[in-house]
């Protein structure tokens, strides 16, 4: 049995097809709670929610349509009586490259997914239900949010912008909500491909712990912070980068061996 108990609870993750999404709502399903996936199609949403073990369905909600956002969560209140837990975990980058080379309108859609939306969602859960009920919230925000690399300045803006969110709605919906983020590093996410696909060898090597994360490490740190186990944790953002932030490991090893 898990240690982590969610039985009665119920949760929407968005972008929930693959990747960290998906592996989230396995994760708090196998922990017994009701889990609601969203997709921009009904079809990847059912996909998604037939592999989930456990009460889970699938509805279709393109993140920043905050029409089928509330619809969403009105089905989610009708089908399973509560609406306990909000990841807000669909996210985007197609401004790939120097900041000064985007233009406006891929850095609106960035925005708007990966900053606009958690806190539309947010609002829409607070409002139908968890404002008076209480409730749970979990960002995915990004380890890029809290440093600089090249070619991914609009994404690590917007991740920057949803850590000071997180904590800025910890603050305005206390003490009813709770509302953390988590920041991952290089995780085997199609959305991360360009990260690590073509050397994932040397990717790992960077990593203290040698070896990229996966979506579970991901879903497993989501679960514990929607659970009663974090009930004294707000405003935090928990960092998921095998220790990629300590340091090269290289260098380090090197060392120690008078190399």
């Amino acid at each position: 049995m898990s240690v982590i108990d969610l039985t009665g609870r119920t949760a929407i993750v968005t972008g929930a097809s693959r990747g960290i999404g998906l592996a989230t709502a396995q994760s708090i399903a196998s922990a017994g709670g009701n889990v609601v996936l969203t997709s921009r199609s009904q079809e990847a949403a059912d996909a998604a929610a037939a592999q989930v073990e456990g009460n889970a369905i699938g509805v279709a909600a393109h993140a920043v349509d905050e029409a089928a956002a509330q619809r969403c969560i009105d089905l989610t209140i009708q089908r399973f009586g509560s609406l306990d837990i909000l990841v807000n975990n669909a996210g985007t980058n197609p401004a790939y490259g120097p900041v000064l080379d985007q233009d406006h309108a891929r850095f609106a859609k960035t925005f708007d997914v990966n900053l606009w939306a958690p806190i539309m969602w947010t609002s829409l859960a607070t409002r139908a239900w968890m404002g008076e009920h209480g409730g749970a919230v979990v960002n995915t925000a990004s380890l890029g949010g809290l440093r600089f690399e090249p070619n991914i300045g609009i994404y690590n803006t917007s991740k920057a912008a949803l850590i000071h969110m997180t904590k800025q709605l910890a603050l305005e919906l206390s003490p009813k909500v709770r509302v953390n983020a988590v920041a991952p590093g290089v995780v085997r996410t199609k959305l991360a491909e360009a990260l690590w696909k073509e050397h994932e060898q040397a990717a790992a090597a960077a990593i203290p712990l040698n070896r990229i994360g996966e979506p579970e490490d991901v879903a497993a740190a989501i679960t514990f912070l929607v659970s009663d186990a974090a009930s004294w944790i707000t405003g935090e953002v928990m960092v998921l980068d095998g220790g990629r932030r300590l340091g090269d490991p290289q260098r380090e090893r090197g060392a120690s061996d008078g190399s």
